[in-house]
C-alpha cells in the first residue's frame, strides 16, 4: 500500500463574488468523507492541504468529481505535494525584486506551458513588473498591483496560457507550506 502523503489542492474561481460559492467547513467535511486524512483549509479562495496515498492527478479529479456532485459547479483543481511546493518555495526566482509578497504571484499549471507562450508573456511585462517560469510555474511580480496588468489579465484569463492553473501570492504558497509541513 502507498504510503500516504502531504498534497495541496488548489481551487480556481471560488468564492470571488456571488457565483461558485463554496463553504471551507463543507468542503473540509465533503474531502474528509471521501477518504482523505487531516484535511485543512486556509482562507476562502480554495487553499486546501490534505493527506492522501493516491496520486495527485487522481486527487485532483476525484476532488473536481466531489465539488461538482456536492456543489453543481466545474471547478479545476490543481495539486502539488509537499516537495513541488517546497521547490517553488526554495527557487523564488524573482526573491531580489519582488519585496511585497501580496504583490508576487505563483500560477500553479496542470502542466508545462509552451516556451513560446512564455515569451509572448514576458513581453506583456511592462517595467516594474517581471516574468519568470519554471517547469508548471510562472512567478509574476506586479509591485503597481494587478488591476490594470496586461500581463496579469493575460496570465489570470482562462486559457490564457494554455494550460489549466490558478494562482497564489506568497504569503499563502508560503503558508501552505508551512501547513503541509505540520
Amino acid at each position: 500500500m502507498a504510503r500516504e502523503s502531504s498534497l495541496i489542492l488548489l481551487l480556481r474561481g471560488i468564492n470571488l463574488g456571488p457565483h461558485k460559492r463554496i463553504s471551507m467547513p463543507e468542503l473540509r467535511g465533503l474531502l474528509a468523507e471521501a477518504g482523505f486524512a487531516d484535511v485543512r483549509t486556509y482562507v476562502a479562495s480554495g487553499n486546501v492541504v490534505l493527506s492522501s496515498s493516491s496520486a495527485p492527478a487522481s486527487v485532483a479529479a476525484q476532488a473536481e468529481g466531489l465539488i461538482a456532485e456536492r456543489f453543481g459547479f466545474d471547478v479545476d483543481v490543481i495539486v502539488r505535494t509537499r516537495g513541488e511546493l517546497a521547490e517553488v518555495v526554495a527557487l523564488n526566482p524573482l526573491a531580489d525584486v519582488a519585496v511585497d509578497p501580496k504583490r508576487y504571484q505563483v500560477t500553479f499549471l496542470e502542466e508545462k506551458v509552451d516556451p513560446e507562450v512564455v515569451a509572448r508573456l514576458d513581453l506583456l511585462a511592462l517595467e516594474p513588473e517581471r516574468l519568470a517560469f519554471d517547469g508548471r510555474e510562472l512567478y509574476t511580480w506586479h509591485p503597481d498591483g494587478v488591476g490594470r496588468s496586461k500581463l496579469w489579465a493575460k496570465v489570470a484569463s482562462r486559457g490564457g496560457v494554455g494550460a489549466r492553473g490558478t494562482a497564489r501570492n506568497w504569503n499563502t504558497v508560503t503558508t501552505l507550506l508551512a501547513m503541509a509541513d505540520d
